[in-house]
């Protein structure tokens, strides 16, 4: 049975059709943009019926924009890197359509199925390109020259794609976000490290947006902003809701929140599962932060371990290790309400935020849990089982509210955890100072 076995695996393998870039002129230098054979090749690929475009080993491929196909494996061999190309001039497609303030398109795909991101090989963003001067806490951004809209490159842009996998690859240094599902329907993500420069702003690691069933697995994340969150963007709300979402086996460090399901929420995300991560040296461990009208329910964190840690104001955060909260969003103007509000509108509402499930849970922070709302009711059934939190320090902090309307930070003596105007459901609930 196992000789059979081996012997279908070589067939099906044998079968899958390969297209080498370099047959197609790409060369791999790192200096030459191979943009228009990596291009060529994966048109090609798709046209006639699918199969594998290949990377190979010991290459570095510098490229601007490339559009990905339906059934296209984009395989990239170790030793095989595909780079961003720096000169911001060639990024002209928006990330957010209409929005074009946050940032252009990289690698991206538009109403497709059956795409896949696999091998040994490095994706590099060449974040720190399109980044103005190094401060101590992060990187400057670069001041807009002439242009109307951010130059810098988001990584992987992934829309209305039907079954998708990215796996085993290296993604690093990316500019902005990193991979963005929007309106994605069954995604796997396994096994990848994604490497962003802790300095980097807006550096999400994977942001899953209006998506639903998508397992994410066995992933190391570092990034400067959100490692993993759930959202729905208004500029892409005819996607509709995001759930049935699990994350499982995952490491991760970052300096805004960890995990984090907000802020852009104008429809709804409900039946998600974090188990068995590790979170290390970030501003903010598990986050709901509902900023807009959308709901948040039905939600489970489990079997987590956090080490949170104050870094500074330029990231939402002081070290909460749970947060959980529903705030409206400060008003704006007729210019940003195209997007933050409903059309016509400069002023939003938040929604409801329930059935918050915390199980077994090890925290070690320089500051306590945060759950709040705007008005009674607004969140409500928050369980705590099992959860265990040990302070550094002592005297008095601040809880970090924004964005929202009023003051964004809530100052609170240090303590396990600080609610308003909600009710807490704990059971076996801890807390120690030193």
């Amino acid at each position: 049975m196992q000789i059979i076995l081996l012997w279908m695996t070589i067939l099906s393998s044998a079968a899958q059709t390969v297209y080498d870039v370099t047959a197609a002129g790409a060369v791999g230098n790192g200096i030459t943009d191979d943009a228009e054979a990596i291009q060529r090749t994966i048109d090609r690929c798709s046209q006639e019926g699918g199969g594998r475009v290949l990377l190979p080993r010991n290459h570095t491929f510098l490229a601007g924009p490339i559009e990905l196909k339906s059934n296209v494996e984009l395989y990239l061999e170790a030793t095989a890197t595909l780079k961003a190309n720096p000169d911001e001039s060639i990024y002209k497609l928006s990330a957010f359509g209409e929005n074009r303030g946050e940032g252009m398109l990289w690698l991206w795909a538009n109403h497709a199925e059956n795409i896949s991101i696999a091998g040994k090989g490095t994706i590099h963003g060449n974040g720190i390109a399109f980044m103005g001067a190094e401060l101590s806490d992060s990187y400057e951004l670069k001041p807009l020259k002439d242009q109307t809209f951010d130059p810098r490159p988001h990584v992987l842009t992934l829309t209305d794609v039907k079954n998708l996998t990215i796996r085993d690859v290296t993604i690093k240094e990316g500019a902005y976000w990193t991979v963005h599902l929007i309106g994605c329907d069954e995604a796997v993500i396994d096994g990848i490290n994604l490497l962003n420069n802790l300095k980097i702003r807006n550096g999400d690691g994977i942001d899953l947006d209006h998506s639903k069933h998508v397992r994410i697995a066995n992933c190391h994340i570092t990034s400067g902003d959100d490692c993993i969150c759930l959202k729905n963007r208004r500029e892409f709300e005819q996607y509709g809701s995001c759930h049935d979402i699990t994350v499982t086996n995952c490491v991760m460090s970052s300096r805004s929140c960890a995990i984090k399901i907000g802020s852009e929420n104008m429809d709804s995300i409900y039946n998600v599962v974090f188990d068995n991560c590790i979170i290390t040296g970030s501003n903010r461990g598990l986050g709901i932060q509902n900023r807009d009208e959308g709901t948040v329910t039905d939600v489970v964190f489990s079997n987590i371990q956090l080490d949170c840690r104050l870094w500074s104001d330029v990231w939402w955060g002081k070290a909460e290790p749970i947060y959980v909260t529903s705030y409206p969003r400060a008003n704006g103007n007729h210019k940003d309400a195209n997007w933050r509000f409903p059309k016509g509108q400069i002023e939003g509402k938040c929604g409801e935020v329930s059935r918050i499930y915390f199980n077994n849970i090890t925290a070690t922070s320089e500051n306590g849990c945060f759950v709040g709302g705007d008005v009674a009711g607004k969140v409500s059934d928050i369980f705590f089982n099992n959860v265990r939190v040990r302070l550094l320090g002592e005297g008095s902090r601040s809880m970090d509210k924004r964005p929202c309307k009023g003051e964004g930070f809530i100052k609170a003596d240090l303590k396990a955890m600080k609610a308003m105007k909600v009710p807490l459901v704990t059971e076996n609930a801890t807390v120690t100072i030193e």
